[in-house]
C-alpha cells in the first residue's frame, strides 16, 4: 500500500462521492495515491477514471469495478463482479483474487491481471487490451474479441474464442473446446517474446513461454471474403 494516500472509507462516505472526487482530480492531485477501504461490494468502484493516478480498493467490489479506466493504475485487494475493466482505454487494473464473468468486456487497451481465476466470457468483444489470467477461465471467454491478447495460465472451458476476430489467445492448460472459428496456431518466435513479456507485466511466476499454446480465428465466419468480390 502507498504511505501518505488519501484514504476514503466507503462505510463512511459516499460511493458518488468517491467517483466524483477521483473524476475531477488533475495531473498534480493525481500524484497522490488514494487508498479506498470498506468497498463491502459495491458497485462501480473508481469507474471512468481518467487520470494517471495509483488507487488500491482494499475489499471485495461488485459490479464494473475500473470500468472505463484511462491511465489510472487501479488494484483491487479482493474479488470483484462482473464486467470489471470493462471498457478500459489505458492504464492497468490488477485483481487480487478471482473476477466473475465478462472480465475486461469490451476493452479498447491497457493491461488486466486477474492473479485468480475468471468466470465465464472474460475478454468477450475485446478490442486491443492485454488479459493476463493467473488462473483458469469460464466459458465462451474471447467470444467475438476483435484485438488484443488474452493469456491463460490455468485452463480454459467451452468454446473458447467463439466467432473469433484477430485477437490472440495463449493458453497453458487444457482447453475443453474451442469456439466456431477457433483453431490452434503456430507458436512462433515473436509470440514467445510477447508472451515473456506479458508474463512478466502480469508479474506471473514459474510460467515459461513454451509451456503455452497459441490460438485464434480460421477467418472463415467474417461476412467478406476478398476471394469472392466478383460475386458481391
Amino acid at each position: 500500500m502507498a504511505d501518505g494516500a488519501i484514504v476514503y472509507d466507503l462505510a463512511a462516505e459516499p460511493l458518488r462521492t468517491l467517483n466524483q472526487r477521483l473524476h475531477h482530480l488533475t495531473a498534480e492531485t493525481a500524484k497522490t495515491p488514494w487508498r479506498v477501504v470498506h468497498p463491502r461490494g459495491a458497485h462501480a468502484v473508481a469507474a471512468g477514471v481518467d487520470v494517471a493516478v495509483k488507487i488500491d480498493i482494499e475489499g471485495h467490489c461488485g459490479y464494473y469495478c475500473a470500468g472505463m479506466n484511462q491511465r489510472a493504475e487501479i488494484t483491487v485487494h479482493g474479488m470483484v463482479g462482473v464486467g470489471v475493466a470493462e471498457n478500459m482505454m489505458s492504464g492497468l487494473v490488477r485483481v487480487k483474487g478471482h473476477a466473475s464473468q465478462s472480465a475486461g468486456a469490451t476493452a479498447h487497451g491497457g493491461l488486466l491481471v486477474i492473479e485468480g481465476d475468471a468466470s465465464s466470457r472474460c475478454g468477450i468483444s475485446m478490442k486491443g487490451i492485454d488479459i493476463v489470467v493467473h488462473g483458469s477461465v469460464g466459458h465462451m471467454s474471447g467470444f467475438m474479441a476483435q484485438a488484443g491478447r488474452m493469456v491463460v495460465c490455468g485452463d480454459a472451458d467451452e468454446a473458447l474464442g467463439d466467432s473469433l476476430y484477430e485477437a490472440q489467445i495463449f493458453v497453458r492448460g487444457q482447453v475443453k473446446e474451442l469456439g466456431a472459428d477457433c483453431v490452434e496456431k503456430e507458436l512462433r518466435d515473436e509470440h514467445r517474446a510477447a508472451l515473456a513479456e506479458l508474463l512478466e507485466r502480469g508479474e506471473v511466476r514459474g510460467a515459461k513461454p513454451e509451456e503455452f499454446r497459441r490460438y485464434g480465428s480460421a477467418r472463415q465466419l467474417y461476412n467478406f471474403n476478398v476471394d469472392n468480390a466478383s460475386r458481391y
